[in-house]
């Protein structure tokens, strides 16, 4: 493998055609699956409008002060497995008035989440996975060296909570429940308690598709120190690694490790920046606009992508999220002869029409696009549909982020480095 367990001093990359991938199972708990990502804003409310419409994600669930919360304001969008939590902080002195209205959220804290959205913007504070046992898995993370954020905290006799410290401002964040027979028609029941349905009226009904959160991304300064630690406390194994030359630019670098479960069904890639190269690594880039580490991409897979997107497109400029620019019309001359035993003529058509990205390996198919960043900082959501597992998923997507990012370079050249004619 490309690093030994022994911690950063021995942390070593192979690079993508050296590195043996074995699945040793040596998770330190049992995980599940993501359960929810949340990001920390200063206004909830649009945030998660914006994010339903423009993903297709209904708006199904609240905690705020109408739902007797008065410390911070959540609201949950859902589509398929996928919960995107967006949640914003109320004033200290109504909490404070309240004090026996306690948050949904029991990690939540009015100083850090102000903080965070003053550095950082809109964006990720929590990567949550379901687990067996929250208190154990805590547990077992401090006992390897994880920095505790939030002990257990038990919540109606229903549901266990707990953090830690992941990278940067972003937490892991342990979810568990007493027992497996969850009303889904309860949001208190199958999310957490003190959520509410939302109102018929409120809610955006739209499905675009979209079914699954595959992987999220975090860049770093440093692979060492960052890969280790997370390795140490979970016990996940290397799924794969990629450096400069691997995802096809040496104009501006990066190298990644991706660390996975068990069950390879939670993948958390990691970049770092290379330096000395002609253009700034787009990971450092990342890395000033945020202030530090942080989520930079979360990779979303959609049951039907030429419906997902086309439902996302037409709400691009109403709202909804832009997409980065279309490859030029070279790099699908030959799209026949590289997958045209996957895909028929029409939906090459539609790749084209689209603007998606096919790639391929011996194990399976990829159709991908990414979106423009949907904020102010650098941070963005990769749509992809599957047609098999392919390893080379991670690798695809960090070229074409490699490739385009930053977003001013002559786009058509740039495609055609990554995918000659």
């Amino acid at each position: 493998m490309g690093k030994s367990d022994s911690g950063a001093a021995d942390f070593k990359l192979v690079g993508f055609k050296n590195f043996v991938r074995v699945n040793p199972r040596s998770d330190r708990f049992r995980v599940i699956r993501f359960h929810h990502v949340e990001f920390w804003c200063t206004d909830a409310t649009n945030a998660a409008r914006r994010f339903s419409w423009g993903l297709g994600m209904p708006l199904v669930a609240k905690s705020d002060l109408s739902t007797g919360n008065p410390v911070h304001a959540s609201y949950l969008c859902r589509s398929g497995d996928i919960i995107f939590l967006f949640t914003a902080p109320y004033s200290p002195s109504i909490s404070a008035a309240h004090p026996s209205s306690p948050a949904s959220i029991p990690t939540f804290s009015h100083r850090a989440c102000r903080e965070f959205a003053a550095i950082h913007g809109l964006g990720v504070r929590a990567i949550s996975l379901e687990v067996e046992d929250a208190e154990a898995a805590f547990a077992a993370s401090i006992a390897h060296g994880a920095k505790a954020i939030s002990p257990p905290v038990f919540l109606d006799g229903h549901a266990v909570v707990a953090e830690v410290h992941l990278y940067g401002d972003v937490v892991l964040r342990y979810v568990s429940y007493k027992s497996t027979d969850l009303d889904l028609s309860r949001p208190d029941s199958w999310f957490l308690p003190g959520f509410e349905p939302m109102d018929a009226s409120s809610a955006f009904p739209a499905d675009y598709g979209i079914r699954r959160l595959d992987h999220v991304v975090g860049n770093v300064h440093e692979l060492g120190p960052a890969v280790s630690y997370v390795k140490k406390f979970t016990g996940f194994h290397e799924f794969a690694e990629f450096i400069s030359a691997d995802v096809g630019t040496l104009e501006s670098g990066l190298n990644s490790v991706v660390l996975a479960n068990n069950d390879e069904t939670v993948l958390l890639p990691m970049n770092e920046p290379v330096f000395g190269t002609k253009r700034k690594s787009q990971i450092q880039t990342y890395l000033e606009h945020n202030e530090g580490p942080g989520i930079q991409h979360l990779a979303l897979v959609s049951d039907d992508i030429f419906r997902t997107l086309r439902e996302m497109r037409r709400r691009s400029f109403v709202g909804g999220f832009e997409f980065m620019p279309s490859p030029p019309p070279t790099y699908y001359r030959n799209m026949k002869n590289r997958a045209g035993d996957v895909l028929s003529n029409e939906q090459i058509k539609e790749c084209e029409e689209l603007g998606i990205l096919v790639d391929r390996d011996d194990q399976g198919t990829l159709l991908q696009i990414f979106t423009k960043p949907v904020g102010d900082r650098y941070m963005f959501f990769l749509l992809e549909h599957i047609f098999l597992f392919l390893l080379v998923l991670i690798n695809c997507s960090l070229r074409l982020l490699a490739i385009l990012c930053p977003l001013k370079v002559d786009h058509d050249n740039k495609y055609r480095m990554l995918y000659p004619d």
